[in-house]
């Protein structure tokens, strides 16, 4: 299994797609198809069927997954738009 560079919990920003330029906190890693799930990004909807526990249909909303390549640390990526502008670090 591929090791990712990001884990459950990190934030991170989306570097290209759709949702290119958001930020979210990961929710779920799936290492073995490279894909993550970040909280509120890609929303997809699920329709839901009727059944004995759910007596009516429904059309539910969730995050869809966003494979890998595509997002990078929240602190990596202020790094590098911090350099990229021309600001210097002060201590």
């Amino acid at each position: 299994m591929p090791k990712a560079h990001v884990k459950k919990g990190d934030e991170v920003v989306v570097i290209a797609g759709s949702e290119k330029g958001r930020r979210g906190k990961i929710l779920q890693v799936n290492t073995k198809k490279q894909r993550v799930v970040v909280e509120g990004l890609k929303m997809i909807k699920r329709h839901t069927r009727k059944s004995q526990r759910q007596q009516q249909s429904s059309i539910v909303e969730r995050e869809g997954t966003i494979h890998l390549s595509n997002v990078v640390l929240a602190a990596k990526h202020d790094e590098r738009v911090g350099a990229a502008s021309g600001e210097t670090a002060e201590a």
